[in-house]
């Protein structure tokens, strides 16, 4: 029973270790193909999911893209709107201008037509000469005239005719 024992005991563990080593192998097996199914599984969301993050990327380019465009559309308009801004403050200077040398114009005629009232403090020392009793019209004008011709006020050649005058 010794040498016969024995055999069968080491018999049995060598096909006990045979078992566990296929059990063992068929386990590991299972489980890489487990791990594999998995990983393609995830490889494949990847995909679908990087396919929908560059259609995103795409769009954020297009939309940055846009942006920029309307950036540029802006700032052409802000140029724009200065540039008029610019133009309109330069035309109402002319226009400012040209109503004041109107006005200058308008207060020169009334300063030499006699027919216009006029306070005395209005009256210019020159205009206000007295030759027996009547006002000379012809040397205020004259006078009136050399006065603004100093000031470098342009000569209005515009005269009221002589019997327009006598109202």
């Amino acid at each position: 029973m010794d040498s016969n024992n024995t055999v069968w005991i080491v018999v049995a563990a060598v096909a006990a270790i045979v078992v566990i080593a296929l059990i063992v192998f068929a386990a590991r097996k299972s489980r890489n193909k487990r791990r594999a199914a998995e990983a393609d599984r995830i490889r494949e969301e990847v995909h679908h999911d990087s396919q929908r993050v560059q259609r995103q990327a795409t769009l954020v380019e297009e939309t940055e893209a846009k942006a920029r465009a309307a950036q540029a559309e802006a700032d052409a308009k802000a140029a724009e709107a200065a540039r008029l801004a610019e133009t309109a403050a330069g035309r109402r200077d002319a226009l400012t201008s040209s109503q004041q040398h109107l006005d200058e114009r308008r207060e020169h005629a009334d300063k030499l037509d006699p027919r216009v009232r006029r306070s005395d403090s209005d009256r210019p020392a020159d205009d206000t000469a007295v030759s027996g009793g009547r006002h000379s019209s012809h040397d205020g004008i004259d006078q009136a005239v050399d006065h603004a011709a100093d000031r470098g006020v342009e000569r209005d050649t515009h005269r009221v005719a002589p019997d327009a005058r006598r109202n």
